[in-house]
């Protein structure tokens, strides 16, 4: 059985000491899903949402960054609007229980 691991990282890398406080530290997080579970069921879901919410096109893949996300940024925009930001993260949280 073969698995997939995705890992992220926030914050600096960078040894010497930030002194923004929002910068101060590196944060490493992972999940690791069976391969056949993320082909037949998250891969599909989360195009889905992102062609949903932020017209993403296969021949122009988006990746949802964090920072981007949460800052309402282009090509996140769509989220400036709180009745469609509440129904995203409902169901982005919900596909990832």
């Amino acid at each position: 059985m073969k698995h997939r691991l995705y890992v992220d990282e926030v914050g600096n890398s960078d040894l010497n000491a930030s002194k923004d406080p929002n910068h101060r530290y590196l944060s490493l997080s992972g999940v690791i899903m069976e391969l056949g579970y993320v082909q037949t069921a998250v891969f599909p879901a989360v195009e889905a949402l992102k062609t949903k919410y932020f017209n993403s096109h296969p021949d122009e893949p988006l990746i949802l960054h964090r920072k981007e996300l949460v800052n309402k940024r282009y090509p996140f925009h769509a989220l400036r609007d709180p009745e469609k930001e509440r129904e995203f993260n409902h169901k982005l949280l919900t596909l990832l229980r």
